[in-house]
């Protein structure tokens, strides 16, 4: 997975770490935050919202503690979903009905012998041509599979934890803590509403997951097509789920910067072009997708398909179904 440029982000003023500090965010920093009080990073209160969101099914994309579209998109999502001013800003309502789950948002891993084990690959060609030829295309790194299991930006994951060896056994680090109490989603008054439809939002990069009364269940981030390879117009329907999937890349495709005359086919991985699930749709060769580069998910755009993290994409297989509507709204 490429990774993002931290060097860059420093200079436009949006570092991970507090830049009047020498030492990165802690938990305390960051359990403790509450908004509109006076703590050490406004950072701080940034990251907290973006790990509850996701723990309630409105994802934020890459954990990464910045205001970005993402997160923005993801706090409109759950003002619509609870009935609040929808300003895609964090206030004291949206904040108040945040902080209701009140588990850490951020806990301490220790990295155990089965993370080192892997598998690993040494290197991901950033060329079609070279990616083919690899046996699989697992993760690079022990920082890169954890930034995935917690849904973070790998490059925030590190910076958090500063001066700490992640490629050995017993090291204690900082994570989000996504995994605990899952959301159902749709819970309603303690019974879980149905997943009736899925929407594709082109303009506003989100994928939304809706009820039979049209209410909003949960929301992610994504890429959905470009200019050179449009997304699909109209309503398709889900007709398949392949999870660890292979992927085929067809010369009809015309992937720029693809200049392979046959086609090229790729082994089962987190870096492959689809990813970790495949949802397949009923017009050829569209589907929603995981990515190898999660922290590009609604920043780039896609070849014509609905890409996502990968941890979205399995959370959103789960809730779709054979048959399930899709609709591309343009």
């Amino acid at each position: 997975m490429k990774r993002s440029i931290f060097t860059c982000l420093v200079l436009a003023g949006l570092a991970f770490a507090d830049v009047a500090s020498a030492r990165p965010l802690s938990a305390d920093d960051v359990n403790g935050a509450d908004f509109g009080a006076k703590q050490k990073s406004a950072q701080s209160v940034n990251l907290k919202a973006q790990v509850l969101l996701a723990r309630a099914g409105f994802s934020p994309g890459a954990i990464d503690g910045r205001n970005g579209d993402n997160f923005q998109n993801a706090l409109s999502a759950f003002q619509k979903k609870n009935a609040l001013k929808e300003t895609g800003k964090l206030d004291k309502e949206t904040w108040a009905k945040l902080v209701q789950d009140n588990e850490p948002v951020l806990i301490e891993y220790t990295v155990s012998v089965a993370d080192l084990k892997g598998p690993f690959v040494d290197k991901i060609p950033l060329k079609y041509e070279e990616r083919a030829k690899l046996k699989h295309l697992d993760y690079t790194s022990v920082a890169e599979m954890l930034a995935e299991r917690f849904h973070m930006d790998q490059e925030f994951l590190e910076e958090l934890n500063r001066g700490k060896t992640m490629d050995k056994s017993g090291t204690a680090i900082l994570v989000a803590n996504v995994n605990v109490k899952p959301a159902a989603i749709g819970a309603k008054a303690g019974k879980a509403e149905k997943a009736v439809k899925i929407e594709a939002d082109k303009q506003n990069n989100i994928v939304r997951v809706l009820a039979k009364d049209g209410s909003l269940l949960a929301a992610y981030p994504a890429s959905i097509g470009s200019e050179a390879k449009p997304a699909p117009s109209g309503t398709l329907k889900v007709v398949r789920i392949a999870r660890n999937p292979t992927y085929t890349y067809d010369p009809e495709f015309k992937f720029r910067g693809v200049k392979a005359e046959e086609k090229l086919h790729f082994a089962a991985g987190p870096n492959n072009p689809a990813g970790s699930v495949w949802i397949a749709l009923d017009q050829k060769s569209y589907g929603i997708h995981g990515t190898a580069e999660p922290s590009r998910v609604g920043k780039v755009d896609s070849h014509g398909c609905v890409r996502m993290t990968n941890w979205d994409a399995l959370a959103l297989a789960k809730i779709v179904r054979k048959g399930m509507p899709v609709q591309f709204i343009d």
